[in-house]
């Protein structure tokens, strides 16, 4: 079978997503995230499913493969990434709280946070932004779609402004790769 079309299709669409992003919200996502590192503040970054993957590898990125090559490193923390701490309050507390019981009382008006999700409307990951802006703590989106309610409430949005999941979380991981990359370039960091 020769696939070579939907193969075609699929990389058309991607390019066309990439071309629609809005160069100055990516900007302003940069400058908050280097704010953030300045000010010594813990990064807190999240999702669920592909969106927690992402988050995941986000923390990486910025943890060690920044972090491997500078003094001041960042501070990132994945909510997503301790499974037994997740579904203890999913068990006890409730779906909705995973990550905002997790800020409860630790965040700091220095630290940034960063909420994923692919729709916008996760209701567990707005609950955690609402939150931080109750404590003063600036709030990133990286959301797709229309972007939801979570880019009506977070004080800067990455938006992959297309209605199809995979394409959405393409673009929310080559949003962690051009961040990576733009500071490593920067800092005069060598990229492998």
């Amino acid at each position: 079978m020769d696939y070579s079309e939907q193969i075609k299709a699929y990389i058309r669409r991607e390019k066309e997503l990439l071309d629609s992003l809005d160069i100055s919200q990516i900007n302003a996502i940069l400058n908050e995230l280097l704010a953030a590192h300045a000010r010594q503040g813990r990064i807190y970054i999240f999702g669920n499913g592909g969106s927690a993957a992402t988050a995941s590898h986000f923390a990486n990125d910025f943890n060690k493969g920044i972090s491997e090559y500078v003094e001041n490193k960042f501070r990132f923390t994945c909510l997503n990434d301790n499974v037994a701490t997740v579904l203890a309050i999913a068990n006890d507390i409730g779906y909705e709280h995973i990550f905002s019981f997790q800020l409860d009382g630790i965040l700091e008006e220095k630290d940034l946070v960063i909420a994923i999700s692919g729709s916008g409307n996760s209701a567990n990951v707005i609950k955690a932004v609402e939150y931080a802006k109750a404590q003063g703590v600036p709030t990133i989106a990286v959301t797709g779609y229309d972007g939801g309610k979570l880019a009506k409430i977070c004080d800067l949005t990455f938006l992959a402004p297309v209605h199809n999941m995979q394409l959405v979380e393409d673009a929310h991981m080559i949003l962690d790769h051009l961040l990576m990359t733009v500071v490593c370039q920067i800092w005069g960091i060598a990229t492998h």
